[in-house]
């Protein structure tokens, strides 16, 4: 039996130990994908949220587009942390890219001036939203999934290497495969200190 929405944003971690074996068909991460894109909400239901899912070959591959980019800024010295922590998620069988389409965002802007400032804000609480979405659907089918940021040092490389619009802007990576480690401890801060309520 599935787990109930709040069992699975309960137990949905960073799991950075990941490797390759195939625990969920491939078909069915592509399924989790679509629905989320299909149903995330956003601002004046702009659907401005895009996603490439790669797997195999094309995962490797964005792994080592961003450990060369790194290699360029990081001195060689200090790599070996930078290096394993890259490795990490080249272990797994695929990567899931979020990005947002600037095109959607300006006619937006255009359209409706009053909110200009706010459609960019706006976008990003949408991916956001999306990326919980996916993020949480694939730990329930098992997976081990971390959230990573490595825009905008890698966004001219993903782009040439993918064909990717230049109008699609990269908001963030999230890498998964069959977990191989636990996520350890998470400490909970008083809510005491985190919610007010008025009666």
């Amino acid at each position: 039996m599935s787990k109930n929405f709040y069992e699975a944003v309960k137990d949905r971690r960073t799991i950075y130990g990941i490797d390759k074996k195939k625990i969920v068909p491939e078909d069915r991460i592509i399924e989790v994908v679509q629905e989320a894109v299909k149903n995330s909400p956003s601002a004046f239901n702009s659907q401005s949220a895009r996603v490439v899912v790669l797997f195999g070959e094309n995962h490797d591959k964005l792994w080592d587009i961003t450990e060369a980019e790194l290699r360029k800024i990081v001195p060689d010295e200090n790599f070996s942390k930078t290096g394993e922590k890259i490795n990490s998620f080249r272990k797994g069988y695929g990567s899931v890219l979020f990005f947002e389409d600037q095109d959607v965002i300006s006619e937006l802007q255009k359209n409706f001036p009053l909110y200009k400032d706010n459609f960019p804000i706006w976008s990003q609480q949408g991916s956001g939203i999306l990326q919980f979405i996916i993020w949480t659907s694939l730990e329930i089918e098992g997976l081990g999934v971390s959230l990573q940021h490595y825009n905008p040092l890698i966004d001219e490389e993903v782009k040439k290497t993918y064909g990717i619009p230049n109008n699609w802007k990269l908001i963030a990576q999230l890498p998964f495969g069959k977990p191989v480690s636990g996520a350890g401890e998470k400490e909970i801060k008083p809510l005491k200190d985190r919610i007010k309520v008025f009666k």
